[in-house]
C-alpha cells in the first residue's frame, strides 16, 4: 500500500465514522493513530459526549468483533479476564474467556471500577496477553483499548493508579461539538439511529498491514531532538514533579510516525509532535502539590512549555 494512497483511505475511513459521530475529526484520526501505533486510548468526559457511540462506530467500521465492560465498584477481575468453569459432564475445569478476549473493547467509565479490577488491564493493555491460574492466554493481535472515564469530581469514582494511566498512549477529551453539528446529530437520529445503517467499510487487517509500514516511517535527528527537547523540559519544569518518562518519549514518537502515515506521509515532520504532545503526555506527568493549589493542570504546564518553544520555521514543512 502506497503512504500517499493511506492519507485518502484513512478520510474515507474517518468521514464513514462520522455518519455517527459528527464533529470528531481530529479526535477520530488520533484514535486511530492509537491503534496503527499498537496502544490503547482513554477518553475523559461526561456522561452524554458519545464516548460509547464512538467506540461502537469505529468497531462496525472495521468489521471488528466488540466487547463493552461497564465498569461498576462490584466488577471483579474475573468478570474481566474469565474463569475456570467445571464442567458436571467431564468432571474437568474449562476456561471461560471474559469480554477481554476481543478486538476492541469499551471499557466503560473505568474508574468507577476498584483499582485492583483496573488493574486486571495491565498485562493484557502491555503484552497483549493473559495470565489466569497459571495459564497464558494470548489475546487478537489487533486488541484495543478505549477506555471511558468520567471526571474525578463525579461521585463514585476511583483514581487510575499511575501504572494503569501509562499503560494509555493517550488520554483524550471530547467536549461539546458547536451548535450546529448538535443540532444535526439530533435530525440524524429523527427516524433511526445513525449506527444501525452504518456499513463495514475495511477490514481489520488493515490495522495490521499498517502497522508493518511504521519502521519504514523516517524520524530526522533534528525531529528526535525537538521531541526530546520538549520532553527534558518537562523534566526541569518548576510546576512538575514528574516529568515524562523513557515510555512516554517512545510513545511520543510511535504515534507521531503512525500520524505520518495516516496523513500519506513517509517522515515525520515536528508538527506533528507538536500536535501530540498534549495527548500523549498530559496524563503521564504529575504536577506539585504547590501548582495544584493554583490551579494548574498538566494541560496548562504543557501548553506553555509549548507556547515557547513553537516548531521552528525551518523545521515546520
Amino acid at each position: 500500500m502506497a503512504t500517499n494512497n493511506i492519507g485518502e483511505t484513512v478520510d474515507a475511513l474517518i468521514k464513514h465514522i462520522e455518519q455517527v459521530v459528527v464533529g470528531r475529526t481530529e479526535t477520530l484520526k488520533q484514535i486511530l493513530c492509537c491503534w496503527v501505533a499498537g496502544g490503547h486510548v482513554l477518553v475523559e468526559d461526561t456522561p452524554g459526549t458519545g464516548k460509547t457511540m464512538m467506540a461502537r462506530a469505529i468497531a462496525r467500521t472495521f468489521s471488528s468483533q466488540f466487547k463493552r465492560i461497564q465498569f461498576t465498584p462490584d466488577l471483579l477481575p474475573n468478570d474481566v479476564l474469565g474463569f475456570s468453569l467445571l464442567d458436571q459432564k467431564t468432571g474437568a475445569f474449562r476456561f471461560v474467556e471474559g469480554p477481554v478476549f476481543t478486538s476492541i473493547l469499551l471499557a466503560d467509565e473505568i474508574n468507577r471500577a476498584t483499582p485492583r479490577t483496573q488493574s486486571s488491564l495491565l498485562e493484557a493493555m502491555g503484552e497483549r496477553q493473559v495470565s489466569i491460574e497459571g495459564k497464558t492466554y494470548k489475546l487478537s493481535p489487533t486488541f484495543f483499548v478505549l477506555a471511558t472515564q468520567n471526571p474525578l469530581d463525579n461521585q463514585g469514582t476511583f483514581p487510575l493508579p499511575e501504572a494503569q494511566l501509562d499503560r494509555f498512549m493517550m488520554k483524550l477529551t471530547l467536549g461539546y461539538i458547536s451548535p450546529e453539528l448538535e443540532i444535526q446529530m439530533v435530525k440524524n437520529h429523527n427516524n433511526q439511529h445513525p449506527i444501525e445503517s452504518l456499513k463495514p467499510l475495511q477490514d481489520e487487517e488493515i490495522i495490521l498491514k499498517l502497522r508493518e509500514l511504521l519502521p519504514a516511517i523516517k524520524v530526522s535527528d533534528e525531529v528526535y531532538q525537538y521531541a526530546m527537547k520538549l520532553l527534558q523540559l518537562t523534566r526541569t519544569h518548576p510546576d512538575l514533579r514528574y516529568g515524562g518518562s523513557p515510555r512516554a518519549f517512545l510513545s511520543l514518537m510511535r504515534c507521531a510516525q503512525a500520524m505520518a502515515l495516516l496523513e500519506g506521509k513517509n517522515f515525520v515532520t515536528p508538527s506533528q509532535i507538536y500536535r501530540l504532545t498534549i495527548p500523549v503526555l498530559h496524563h503521564r506527568i504529575t504536577l506539585t502539590g504547590e501548582a495544584k493549589v493554583r490551579g494548574k493542570t498538566t494541560i496548562d504546564v504543557l501548553n506553555s512549555i509549548l507556547e515557547k518553544n513553537k516548531v521552528p520555521v525551518k523545521m515546520a514543512s
